[in-house]
C-alpha cells in the first residue's frame, strides 16, 4: 500500500487526479499541497512514497522544489507534472533528479501508467520523448539552447530570465553572489546572449516561464 502527495496549486488538476487515484486499491494515502513550502512540510511531517509535482508552484519553483526533495526524502520518488511542452523541460527536470515527466494534457491513462512505473523504481517519459532519446536528442543539430545547460545552470536561468536579481537568486539557493554571477556568465556564453533580456525574450518564446 503507497502514500502519494500532490503538489499543484489549481484545485481542479488536484481533485482530478484524487478521484483517479482513488480507483486504485494499491494506494491506501493520497494528501495534496498548493504551495512549495507546504509541499516542503507535508514531506517533513510523514513519509511519502510518492510526489507528483507540478513545475509551476507559486511560491518556489518546481526544479528548487525537486532539487531539496532529492536531497532531503531521497526515498520520495517524484513524477512531475506540467503543462510546459515536454521536449523544453523533460530532459532538464530528470537531470534535476525526477523519476519521471508527464504533460498535464496526457490522458489519464498514461497517468496512471507513469505512477506505476516510477512507483515501480523506473523512469517514465511519453513514448514520442522516449524515442525522441533513444535517437540521440542531446545531438540533434536543432535542439534548443537551453538543452546545452547543466541542470544547476538551466535552474538559475529561468530565475535570470524571470527578472529575479543576482542577490535574490544567491540568498534562495544559499550559494555566493559571485558564484551566481559566474553561473549567468557561463549561461549566456552557451546561449550566444549577451543580456538578461534576451534570456528573458528567449524563456517566453521557448514557453520556459509564464
Amino acid at each position: 500500500m503507497t502514500t502519494v502527495l500532490i503538489a499543484d496549486d489549481h484545485a481542479l488538476i488536484r481533485d482530478g487526479i484524487k478521484q483517479l487515484l482513488a480507483q486504485d486499491h494499491t494506494i491506501r494515502t493520497v494528501g495534496e499541497t498548493r504551495s512549495g513550502s507546504e509541499t516542503i512540510d507535508q514531506l517533513n511531517a510523514q513519509h511519502w512514497d510518492l510526489l507528483i509535482l507540478d513545475i509551476n508552484m507559486p511560491d518556489r519553483s518546481g526544479i528548487d522544489i525537486l532539487r531539496q526533495v532529492r536531497t532531503t526524502h531521497p526515498e520520495t520518488r517524484v513524477l512531475v507534472l506540467s503543462g510546459f511542452p515536454e521536449k523544453q523541460y523533460a530532459v532538464n527536470v530528470l537531470r534535476a533528479g525526477a523519476s519521471g515527466y508527464i504533460n498535464k494534457e496526457a490522458a489519464t491513462e498514461e497517468l496512471l501508467t507513469a505512477v506505476h512505473g516510477v512507483l515501480r523504481g523506473r523512469r517514465y517519459v511519453s513514448p514520442a520523448l522516449a524515442e525522441q532519446l533513444v535517437n540521440g536528442l542531446d545531438e540533434e543539430p536543432d535542439q534548443p539552447m537551453h538543452a546545452r545547460l547543466s541542470e544547476r545552470e538551466f535552474q538559475i536561468f529561468r530565475k535570470l530570465a524571470a527578472g529575479q536579481a543576482v542577490s535574490d537568486i544567491a540568498n534562495e539557493l544559499c550559494i555566493s553572489v559571485k558564484t551566481v554571477s559566474t553561473y549567468r556568465s557561463r549561461i549566456l556564453e552557451k546561449m550566444n546572449f549577451t543580456t538578461n533580456a534576451d534570456l528573458t525574450t528567449y524563456a517566453l518564446r521557448n514557453e520556459l516561464i509564464q
